[in-house]
């Protein structure tokens, strides 16, 4: 089965990315990226109690990486690797101007 994760950002800019076959990424080591590039990319929590969310860290990580670095072949690698290790589903859909993601 073919895995995929679909990205939307703002201005109708989409990215479409498989998700190599093979060993997937420990899912601690998935949230140890999603946590380092929160921090790195100065990502505020969605919710007003600091609760931090996987699915919220994804979007918020997306919403501040934007196009550019969607668009880096290393960070992108390692975005798909992460998102798809923290979520563990097939088929991703990230929509940051709906701020949801769907499976």
């Amino acid at each position: 089965m073919q895995k995929l994760i679909n990205v939307m950002l703002d201005k109708g800019v989409e990215f479409s990315f498989h998700v190599p076959e093979g060993t997937p990424l420990a899912h601690d080591v998935a949230r140890a990226w999603l946590d380092k590039q929160f921090t790195t990319l100065d990502c505020e929590p969605l919710r007003a109690s600091g609760k931090v969310l996987t699915a919220d860290k994804i979007l918020v990580v997306t919403q501040a990486a934007g196009a550019a670095l969607l668009a880096d072949a290393q960070w992108s690698a390692e975005y798909v690797a992460a998102v798809s290790a923290a979520l563990g589903k097939p088929m991703i859909r990230v929509d940051v101007p709906a701020m949801a993601i769907t499976y």
